[in-house]
């Protein structure tokens, strides 16, 4: 019998982010306002970006893309928190739950490596703008758009096989708000070395190289902008940047402290406040910091909210 078998728990308990029952209404006012705030900022960004063919350029292609990313996290596993809120039901199937936690791994890989990908482009238009065309060609722009979706699903595959051969016994309370990686680790009553060997190998691999893809460009763009004579280009220069560095800075510093670390290594309650930041606050304001500051979005923005007005009146 293989120890799929041998499991006997057939749903786990998620506890949320409190026990405490005067709070869920807030709870589940505050998670609906940002998830729909998720979803209308992130979606309107995509659709300004598909209509408006001004944006059609790889820089707004690779944003369409983590839009597009950040409303698919969401949507994994706010849902289900709600109806679990508002049902007061705290329950979800072992199925579900494997699920819910392969698509939150999909996705925040895709995220990290889109990150690179998009330092990566800020570096071709500001260090070469004159070989930018050349460099960034729709084939190029095609892989770098597919590659991050393909090590995502790969990554997620990885765990999910690790994790489906691991025995659940008596015990089945997550103390999370959804199913996360490192409380099913520790829940499991297996042998976890194999799968947290495997979490900081992997962990290492994905996070190092989008990583040193953004240290790199940076550091170049650093340079390149220093060496220029006005101010003004200066600035315009740095301001493309600047959103996508506080991204970076939010998304690696929360991800870091809770996935690339052993999960005996930290109290569950840091797993519940950096997957709070970076799987629901970030993908929150991505749209904001990433789009709300650029002109040509801005435009874009206005263009269609304008054409929704004209054609309701």
């Amino acid at each position: 019998m293989n120890q799929r078998n041998q499991t006997t728990v057939s749903e786990f308990i998620l506890l949320g982010l409190t026990n405490e029952k005067e709070k869920q209404s807030l709870l589940f006012a505050l998670f609906l306002g940002m998830y729909l705030v998720t979803v209308a900022g992130n979606g309107l960004i995509i659709l300004a970006i598909v209509l408006d063919t001004c944006l059609h350029t790889p820089m707004y292609l690779f944003l369409a893309n983590l839009s597009f990313a950040d409303i698919s996290s969401s949507s994994t596993f706010i849902p289900k928190m709600l109806v679990n809120i508002q049902t007061s039901s705290q329950s979800i199937s072992y199925d579900s739950c494997v699920t819910q936690m392969y698509f939150s791994i999909v996705f925040t890989v895709i995220d990290n490596f889109l990150l690179g990908v998009m330092a990566f482009d800020r570096f071709v238009a500001i260090c070469h703008p004159l070989k930018y065309t050349t460099v960034m060609h729709a084939m190029l722009c095609i892989l770098l758009t597919v590659i991050p979706w393909v090590l995502g699903n790969i990554v997620a595959l990885t765990h999910t096989l690790l994790l489906i051969r691991l025995v659940f016994c008596d015990s089945n309370t997550l103390s999370h708000f959804f199913c996360d990686l490192a409380p099913l680790l520790r829940l499991s009553c297996s042998d976890v070395m194999v799968n947290e060997l495997v979490v900081l190998i992997v962990g290492l691999s994905v996070i190092i190289f989008p990583f040193a893809v953004i240290l790199f460009s940076y550091v170049c763009i650093i340079r390149a902008v220093l060496r220029l004579s006005s101010l003004g280009r200066k600035w315009k220069a740095f301001s493309t940047c600047g959103s996508h560095l506080t991204v970076v800075l939010l998304f690696y510093g929360t991800i870091l402290g809770v996935y690339f670390f052993p999960s005996s290594t930290h109290p569950e309650d840091t797993d519940k406040i950096g997957a709070v930041v970076f799987t629901v606050v970030t993908p929150m304001v991505n749209p904001f910091i990433y789009s709300l500051r650029n002109k040509d979005m801005n435009s874009a923005l206005w263009k269609l909210i304008s054409k929704k007005r004209g054609s309701s009146l």
